[in-house]
């Protein structure tokens, strides 16, 4: 029997999120009610996985709370990638505890569905 057994622990999907970052630069999404589509780099702040970068006073932080859940477009890195929608899932909205980016929050995301699922 193998001392590493996993059973019961959650499963790690850092690899499949690392990789989602490569091949992604970006989001883009909508918020009912608003008529303006948001655009915003994905950023990968190691601890905090994968995020996007929104300055303190931007008024897409009103429309969202932890746990929302959004159909995203996430435009790839390079000229021949695919545009992909997937269900994203707000895990955070916090600030950056090394304070590297004064004046904006980390809104962290977790993907709920990928694409062609």
């Amino acid at each position: 029997m193998s001392k590493h057994n996993n059973a019961g622990s959650p499963v790690e999907r850092r690899t499949e999120q690392r990789h989602l970052m490569e091949q992604y630069y970006s989001v883009e999404f909508r918020l009912k009610g608003l008529e303006v589509i948001y655009q915003f780099k994905i950023w990968d702040m190691s601890t905090n996985g994968m995020c996007l970068l929104v300055k303190e006073e931007s008024e897409v932080l009103n429309h969202l709370a932890v746990g929302d859940v959004l159909e995203m477009r996430y435009c790839p890195a390079g000229p021949w990638g695919n545009v992909c929608q997937m269900r994203t899932e707000i895990r955070h909205i916090s600030k950056d505890e090394k304070g590297r980016f004064k004046g904006h929050l980390l809104v962290g995301l977790a993907i709920l569905a990928p694409c062609g699922v």
